[in-house]
């Protein structure tokens, strides 16, 4: 007993005696009550926020350091849920399908994983690769790249030439005949495996194809590609594994067969009808509205070559409709959860989200509690991430000016501490 009083006292003496960082904040965003504070001190120690002060307090010891933010505005790490840490879109992206392997996809999804970082985000969902995702969110975990944290989906599940059907487009010699180990599902027994399948490969959640896509070789982009029957199965499958789905979907009626199967987030929404609407709002659905992605696509479709020809007609007929979705959505009460598809536009850049959001109808202070505080609960971290709050993982961003003035700022993040270490300042 003697033995362990002593070693808890040698723990508390470092605790006492370890640095701390003072960052004097001139505005400090509240994302639970959505005020703006001005004048605080927030103390952080190790990967905690310890402390929040009014006032800008002086440091303790020579040992700690303090970090100037008074001229800045101060908030949670930003969430993105839909990014894809693999890849970014660019005249070579089909072809580089087979020029690159794993070990280029893995390099350059470390280069994307800081960009990510280095603008605000502190966590992300990536939704679909090849499996390298998987690898990168461990190698993130243990420091030895610079990254957001990330819940990853692995590889998406698709039916047989679906949205995510890595062999469309092939050459027939390539095509084969992928199934459940490869993503690609056509009844209720292949759903349950290839849920298992991703679980076994370390999944944190599973995305499906509900519809057709925009960027995918494949005619469609918006008819339903599973059924209620199986999408029930995937969902029912992930929550025994302790996961959730998330439904990539264009199409309403691909809508509304993943909501009625148990999915938790709608990605894209592009063609939803008011009835889909309520039916998000009775089953707890949110929309991941991803419009700086429609944006992207409708601007590099009218560029000839950038895309294969299939591609640019369902990108200059989606593009164009997410934004309005979204502000039709938001008005009629849906959840919305903040994302961005960063991928197919460039990394870093996810923060234009924000502008779009609020062109559209929503809030400043609400598109950022989209970014934090519900994405943080969609998460299962609403205890850990989202707020600033003592006791709270120190995730911390802060811009030049007031978002609530000026939305734009959110583009160039200026300063960005992930678990109590600072990356940009």
């Amino acid at each position: 007993m003697k033995k362990i009083t002593l070693v808890l006292v040698f723990l508390f003496s470092l605790l006492l005696h370890a640095q701390n960082t003072y960052l004097h904040c001139g505005k400090v965003i509240d994302t639970k009550s959505g005020k703006v504070d001005t004048n605080k001190t927030i103390i952080v120690s190790g990967n905690k926020i310890i402390a929040i002060e009014n006032g800008f307090i002086e440091l303790k010891t020579d040992k700690d350091r303090v970090i100037d933010l008074k001229s800045k505005t101060v908030m949670p790490g930003l969430i993105d849920m839909h990014v894809h840490l693999e890849g970014e879109s660019n005249p070579k992206s089909y072809l580089e399908q087979y020029t690159l392997n794993a070990s280029d996809i893995a390099f350059n999804a470390t280069v994307f994983a800081k960009e990510t970082l280095y603008s605000g985000f502190t966590t992300v969902r990536d939704l679909g690769g090849s499996g390298v995702n998987i690898a990168l969110r461990n190698a993130i975990n243990a420091g030895k790249v610079e990254g957001p944290r990330v819940f990853t989906a692995g590889k998406s599940l698709a039916t047989t030439g679906g949205h995510a059907d890595p062999t469309n487009g092939n050459n027939k010699e390539f095509i084969g005949d992928p199934g459940p180990k490869e993503g690609v599902v056509n009844n209720v027994a292949d759903a349950k495996k290839a849920v298992r399948q991703r679980y076994k490969n370390g999944a944190d959640w599973i995305k499906i194809t509900a519809t057709g896509g925009v960027l995918s070789v494949a005619k469609s982009g918006s008819n339903p590609q599973f059924t209620v029957e199986e999408i029930k199965a995937i969902c029912d499958t992930a929550k025994d594994y302790g996961m959730q789905v998330a439904a990539h979907a264009h199409g309403d009626e691909g809508m509304q067969r993943a909501i009625l199967g148990g999915v938790k987030t709608i990605e894209h929404g592009t063609y939803m009808s008011d009835a889909t609407m309520e039916l998000m709002k009775k089953n707890e659905v949110y929309l991941v509205p991803t419009i700086t992605a429609g944006k992207e696509v409708e601007e590099k479709a009218k560029i000839i070559g950038f895309y294969p020809d299939i591609i640019v007609p369902k990108a200059l007929a989606v593009g164009p409709k997410i934004q309005g979705t979204f502000g039709k959505a938001y008005k009629k009460g849906v959840g919305i959860a903040f994302g961005t598809d960063a991928g197919v536009f460039k990394h870093g850049d996810n923060g234009k989200e924000f502008g779009f959001m609020v062109e559209a109808g929503m809030p400043a202070i609400e598109a950022l509690q989209s970014a934090t505080i519900t994405n943080a609960k969609l998460l299962g971290m609403e205890n850990e991430i989202g707020q600033l709050k003592v006791g709270f993982i120190a995730d911390i961003v802060a811009t030049n000016d007031n978002p609530m003035e000026s939305i734009r700022t959110m583009e160039a993040v200026v300063f960005v501490m992930k678990e109590g270490k600072v990356y940009k300042n």
